[in-house]
């Protein structure tokens, strides 16, 4: 009896195979890749610490952001806008063009993604007008990442054109937050390692003035003051609020009289506050001089009394804009709170302040928690509040204003830089942190 062969039919919308979808070929693309990776580290080394020759002219293409720049500063401030527009809007129809048909199979939309690979980062690097000698290094390095990119593209296991198209949609996004958040932060690090004008390596030596002079010492123990006391205060005032306010009579008006602080710049709050501690001779205009010389006292200079009462009263104006946004939030994370729970708990003959600790307090949590660190963090970054009312004297410093201060005032731009990151080293914990409790809290639900 014989045995007929039965093939089957092949799909016409198969996808296309590709060349890593097996282990051999996976286990090499990412052996190229990780080489050219490597490769191109080096490159970038080798860009950054060769110093330029003074002889040497500068090789562009002829057109740079830079001139770009001067020439948008030269037009009429009517024209600017349209003009930014019509460029962005030309940037982004080149890339949904390719979004849209690169990504297709056949060797005509192949050509155009390898054209598109290898073209685009050479430009990308070139606008940026590199050192008179480091065109070849420019050019090396974006060939290279083309070249890698075309082949990691090809050998997808989902498909040429997949991971092109992926790259095409997050590069802009990526190339914002290479521009203006890793790369001035990867520089501030490394400017923290030199002297003042950035030419002589000193290794720790701005790290241990932060800590060893007495205006980095008060800066670091004023901000961790204003750290511990002012996100506790406020969500304590706010919780406070929250609570009471949601049992009231015109709750809307009450709390819209509570988040009006919110809508002042810390700018506005301190000129607000300064007034209030104002003291000079005679007729007081400050209202808390006004009240102690009405009871037969001397004017006082608030912001005067150091070490810790001055930073307090700074305090008092951060803690007055942040406790509206405390009470916004925690009112409605309480709302939310089930009322089953709070029924079941007062059948069960808890009073409110059993129902609060043990039922409201859990079930808004992650609600503190947010609103805990997001003041942790803006009360480390403070700066206009100090600049307003003290401009940093008599000791009340914090890392924020005293970062701008020694960039500005004494051009040093090693201490600058160490402050800079002794900052984003306290607040770095409280982002990590945040982020794992929001990710906890999105397995939940």
């Amino acid at each position: 009896m014989s045995h007929a062969t039965i093939e089957k039919p092949v799909e016409a919308d198969a996808p296309p195979t590709t060349h890593g979808t097996d282990e051999k070929g996976r286990k090499t693309t990412r052996t190229i890749l990780a080489i050219g990776f490597v490769v191109v580290v080096a490159l970038a080394l080798l860009l950054v610490f060769t110093a330029p020759t003074e002889e040497s002219s500068r090789i562009t293409i002829g057109f740079s952001l830079n001139s770009f720049f001067l020439w948008l500063g030269g037009l009429n401030p009517l024209v600017q806008i349209p003009a930014v527009l019509l460029v962005f809007g030309v940037v982004v129809a080149i890339i949904l063009v390719l979004i849209e048909f690169a990504p297709r199979p056949g060797r005509g939309y192949f050509i155009m993604r390898l054209v598109a690979c290898l073209v685009i980062p050479v430009l990308a690097l070139l606008l940026l007008r590199p050192y008179a000698n480091a065109v070849v290094y420019v050019v090396a390095i974006a060939l290279l990442v083309g070249a890698l990119l075309f082949f990691a593209d090809f050998r997808a296991r989902q498909g040429a054109g997949y991971l092109f198209q992926l790259v095409l949609f997050m590069a802009p996004a990526a190339i914002m937050l290479l521009l203006g958040l890793i790369y001035p932060a990867i520089s501030t690090i490394f400017k923290s390692f030199f002297d003042k004008t950035g030419d002589e390596f000193v290794g720790l030596e701005n790290y241990i003035w932060v800590f060893t002079n007495p205006v980095g010492t008060s800066s670091v123990i004023n901000t961790i003051i204003w750290a511990l006391l002012a996100p506790v205060i406020s969500v304590v005032i706010g919780l406070a609020y929250a609570v009471f306010i949601d049992r009231a009579r015109g709750e809307k008006f009450l709390k819209v009289l509570v988040f009006m602080p919110v809508a002042i710049s810390f700018v506005g709050a301190g000129i607000i506050w300064k007034f209030m501690y104002d003291a000079r001779q005679g007729d007081q205009i400050g209202l808390l001089n006004a009240i102690v010389t009405a009871f037969g006292g001397d004017p006082v200079q608030w912001l005067a009394i150091k070490p810790i009462l001055n930073t307090l009263m700074l305090l008092i104006v951060f803690i007055w804009t942040q406790t509206g946004f405390a009470m916004v939030i925690l009112s409605a994370a309480i709302k939310a709170v089930p009322v089953e729970q709070m029924e079941a708990a007062e059948l069960d003959g808890t009073n409110a302040w059993q129902r609060f600790r043990n039922v409201t307090v859990p079930g808004i949590r992650s609600s503190l928690i947010v609103v805990l660190t997001t003041i942790t963090i803006a009360s480390l970054k403070v700066y206009d509040i100090v600049a307003v009312m003290t401009g940093g004297r008599d000791e009340t410093s914090v890392l924020g204003f005293e970062m701008v201060n020694q960039q500005q005032r004494f051009q040093s731009y090693g201490h600058s830089s160490a402050l800079a990151v002794v900052l984003f080293l306290f607040v770095l914990p409280l982002i990590i942190y945040n982020a794992r409790s929001m990710a906890k809290q999105r397995e939940i639900r």
